[in-house]
């Protein structure tokens, strides 16, 4: 396996800029997922270290190799599509064994390798069937076996469980996790969906028009966003955003109040060049909020109300929507049984050590108090 590392990379369509000077390195071993909304150059980025696309300009190394002029077959990389590319009129057997007998490999090593990756995949009695008598996801599995026998270092993801249902992302998701545990191989995978980002990478790495705004650790980018895009891309359903003003700065922290909020609230953040009068925006996220008003035992607790416009009920748990007087809406994700209905008045509750300031240029404020587990050093296959 090998390291990936990109430096100064861009890709330019024309005189449209699709990749931005990108610099970033993955390790050896790592799980990266590139995470963004659609358009933000993800699949472009993971196109050009497949070697699929050429960069406009920048250097691209694989294992210490540059590899900007190299074919996609001598990258040393297998790719697993979201389309699958089977041929359907070979049966599993044939389709996982193509790309070596293309290179022309002893027919035993193209037994042992086809036989190690139908083991590994759990898909020993799938060999003999065709893509059509195959479900998506063992559809996709033999794309996954595909790559396998190559032994490539570095595995490419493009969106693989985007064609599958709600039941077999989750199956297959959990077999792309131990397939990396397994193989402790260096692996990049493209996703529109940040749980899959969230339950497989070691580090993610979030795009917006083709820039890289933040890379780090799934609980990292949860509780210590960089910035008001990636606090509003990390967390389903999205962080709420409300505007306050700054009431007051110390050492301690900020205060902030706003007619829907009240105030003056203090909030544990480092205020920087923050001054007070300066607007700034609040950051809560729903798993933060609870149903009812702050009460006497609640130290620091910030209350917000509005009329309920929506309710989801998932049975272990409900998401609440509520607009306030002067018009933002706020969901909340409260317990299952909470009673709530349409057009209630609801009171909401939060506390301050769970909210993010971003100043008016989008960055955040750092945070005084964050979970240890947010700053614990990723976990490498070995």
């Amino acid at each position: 396996m090998a390291s990936v590392e990109l430096q100064n990379l861009r890709k330019s369509f024309g005189a449209h800029d699709i990749i931005k000077d990108v610099n970033l390195r993955i390790e050896h071993g790592e799980f990266v997922v590139f995470v963004g909304p659609s358009g933000c150059g993800k699949s472009t980025l993971l196109r050009l270290i497949a070697g699929l696309e050429m960069a406009t300009s920048g250097t691209l190394a694989i294992g210490e190799r540059i590899v900007n002029d190299v074919s996609p077959k001598d990258r040393g990389i297998a790719m697993v599509f979201q389309s699958y590319a089977l041929f359907p009129h070979l049966t599993v057997y044939e389709n996982v064994a193509f790309g070596l007998n293309l290179a022309g490999a002893p027919k035993d090593e193209v037994e042992r390798k086809v036989r190690q990756a139908a083991q590994i995949l759990k898909m020993e009695h799938l060999l003999g069937r065709k893509p059509k008598e195959l479900s998506g996801g063992q559809r996709q599995r033999v794309a996954i076996g595909r790559a396998i026998v190559r032994e490539p270092e570095v595995f490419l993801f493009d969106e693989p469980l985007s064609n599958l249902d709600a039941a077999l992302r989750v199956n297959t998701r959990a077999e792309i996790a131990k397939l990396h545990r397994d193989l402790g191989a260096t692996m990049v995978y493209v996703t529109h969906d940040q749980v899959e980002a969230m339950t497989l990478a070691d580090k993610i790495v979030v795009l917006e028009a083709g820039e890289v705004r933040q890379v780090g650790r799934p609980l990292e980018l949860y509780h210590m966003p960089r910035n008001q895009f990636v606090a509003g891309f990390i967390g389903s359903p999205k962080m709420n955003f409300l505007s306050v003003t700054v009431t007051a700065v110390d050492a301690q922290g900020v205060g902030v109040s706003s007619p829907d909020l009240g105030g003056p609230h203090p909030i544990p953040v480092a205020s920087g060049t923050l001054r007070v009068g300066d607007t700034v925006t609040l950051g809560i996220r729903p798993e933060h909020i609870a149903a009812g008003a702050p009460g006497p035992t609640v130290h620091g607790g910030i209350g917000v109300q509005g009329t309920v416009g929506l309710v989801e009920r998932l049975g272990h748990e409900t998401f609440v929507e509520i607009t306030t007087a002067s018009g933002v809406a706020v969901t909340a994700l409260v317990g299952g049984t909470t009673r709530v209905c349409v057009t209630a008045r609801l009171p909401l509750c939060f506390h301050g050590d769970d909210c993010h300031l971003f100043a008016a240029d989008g960055m955040a404020c750092e945070r005084l108090r964050v979970p240890e587990i947010a700053r614990e050093a990723p976990r490498l296959a070995a």
